[in-house]
């Protein structure tokens, strides 16, 4: 008898029908130390066009960089609207141990789902301005030219608020990780 792999699926066409039961955009419930900030951007195509039945899938560690603290879900699902936005409210999550357990720049794991895709991509959020990110590994393994694609950036005018765009190919495609 041999074992053949089968067929991966995409998401379908059919997202918000099935999975809006699982969307959680607000992380911190009341009572969770660390600063508090909002996540919005737009997941779009390789011709500009927003993709309106994506799930964006967020995973982070608490602002002392803990996973599975009590309190604190460290998890979320956002699914994108007609115009492509997807949108969290979380806190800024601390150090983690990375590769060698060196300690890697505050960040956010992301998974992005869509019809079309046999597998998610997988990418990340680095914060602007923080300091440990030139001595973050993974980061590093990121051509210079090519990091402004995991890097948020502020919204003026508003406190905690940050824009992070998923651009799925072409000028400027974000950057994936291949997991």
């Amino acid at each position: 008898m041999s074992l053949h792999a089968t067929t991966s699926q995409t998401v379908g066409p059919y997202l918000h029908i099935g999975l809006t039961w699982l969307i959680i955009e607000n992380l911190v419930p009341a009572g969770v130390a660390g600063e508090r900030i909002s996540i919005e951007g737009r997941v779009i195509d390789g011709d500009g066009k927003p993709i309106n039945d994506a799930l964006v899938e967020i995973w982070q560690a608490n602002g002392d960089g803990k996973y599975g603290e009590k309190g604190f879900r460290g998890f979320g699902r956002s699914a994108t609207d007609d115009e492509g936005m997807f949108r969290f409210h979380t806190i800024k999550p601390g150090r983690v141990p990375g590769p060698g357990g060196k300690l890697q720049a505050p960040h956010i794991a992301v998974n992005v789902f869509m019809r079309g895709l046999l597998k998610q991509h997988v990418t990340r959020i680095y914060f602007p301005d923080d300091p440990a990110n030139p001595e973050d590994p993974i980061l590093a393994l990121v051509p210079a030219d090519r990091r402004g694609t995991l890097v948020a950036k502020k919204v003026a005018g508003k406190s905690g608020a940050l824009e992070w765009n998923v651009i799925l190919q072409g000028r400027d495609e974000t950057v994936f990780f291949d997991c």
